[in-house]
């Protein structure tokens, strides 16, 4: 098979992606082999490609990607998975099921955790093998390279949605900050919800231009104020600097979802900005029931993805095309393109 390999993290704009044939590999005990037709590309695979997550974790050469859609290839023995069906493989890989965090329902937080495209193999290759038990199977009515932002972009925003932990959409002011994959899927669940979506992000013809046409209330600059006092808002850029901007618009009770993996220094900010019980939590990976919840809320909420479609060959003018906010909605590697 042909695979994107990273020997050697390093920014984007020197192409570390090296296109290299490697032999296919064969699923483990209760795993399946996926024949990859879309992998979608997120802020996640640049932090893995630039050496920006723990370097305790990074087992190179890593194949990157983990926003997987294909078809099962071939089943071990132990899966209950047919060969032919059509499957979503996500970041979280696998966890062990048996710490206090797993037992508890987060296995999110899980300290054995194994991470799709970071610590094994991912989808910017032909094929990929993933444990049965962490594959999402997929509905045939969106196409491949629709469903694959949702797969990372989709799940890890709604996750964010429920860690704002809104009693009541309806009416409900909503900041988004940065308005990438994730945040332009976030917005139709909340709109779908009845919220009032307000967009701070730094690029008009593409980011901002879409969330109006995907029905915010308000759109403007990063560094912009809102109209309106937000009850909640996620910022899914990876800039610290926002941290203190988006806390200024929160009202009294608001919530400030942090919605990535990676984010740059948090500087600091007057306390009356977190004053009057304001909160800033962190999303950390998400559990396969979040997973399940969103594709089924999705799809009842009619959720489109806006996708820019790449050969496989082309991973690294890809990855620097998101660095540079160049990619309207989500960017997706293809296969036999």
């Amino acid at each position: 098979m042909y695979a994107q390999l990273l020997h050697e993290c390093k920014p984007v704009s020197e192409e570390p992606l090296v296109f290299t044939e490697l032999e296919t590999p064969e699923p483990a005990e209760a795993e399946v082999l996926v024949k990859v037709s879309a992998c979608g590309i997120c802020r996640t695979d640049l932090h893995v490609v630039e050496g920006e997550l723990d370097p305790d974790r990074y087992q190179l050469p890593i194949i990157p990607g983990h926003q997987v859609v294909g078809k099962i290839e071939s089943v071990a023995a132990g899966s209950s998975l047919t060969a032919g069906q059509r499957v979503g493989v996500p970041w979280l890989n696998s966890t062990c099921g048996h710490c206090r965090f797993c037992r508890s329902g987060r296995e999110n937080l899980c300290g054995q955790s194994q991470f799709t495209g970071w610590t094994r193999n991912g989808g910017f290759a032909e094929f990929v093998t993933a444990p049965a038990e962490f594959v999402y199977p997929l509905p045939d009515l969106l196409s491949d390279t629709e469903l694959a932002p949702m797969m990372c972009a989709g799940i890890i925003g709604y996750r964010c949605l429920r860690l704002c932990e809104m009693d009541n959409w309806a009416g409900a002011r909503l900041g988004l900050y940065g308005f990438g994959a994730a945040g332009h899927i976030a917005i139709q669940i909340a709109r779908h919800r009845g919220a009032d979506v307000y967009v701070c992000t730094r690029d008009f013809a593409r980011h901002q231009k879409l969330a109006l046409e995907l029905g915010a209330r308000w759109v403007g600059g990063t560094s912009d104020q809102p109209p309106d006092k937000l009850d909640a808002a996620i910022i899914f850029a990876p800039a610290g600097e926002i941290v203190a901007k988006a806390l200024k618009a929160l009202d009294r009770g608001g919530r400030l979802v942090l919605g990535g993996i990676h984010m740059s220094r948090i500087k600091g900010f007057d306390y009356r900005h977190i004053y009057w019980e304001r909160v800033i939590r962190s999303v950390a990976n998400n559990t396969r029931a979040d997973g399940k919840e969103f594709i089924a809320e999705a799809l009842a909420a009619g959720v489109r993805t806006h996708t820019e479609v790449f050969p496989l060959e082309q991973a690294n003018s890809a990855l620097l095309r998101l660095k540079q906010d160049a990619i309207k909605g989500a960017g997706v590697l293809v296969t036999g393109y």
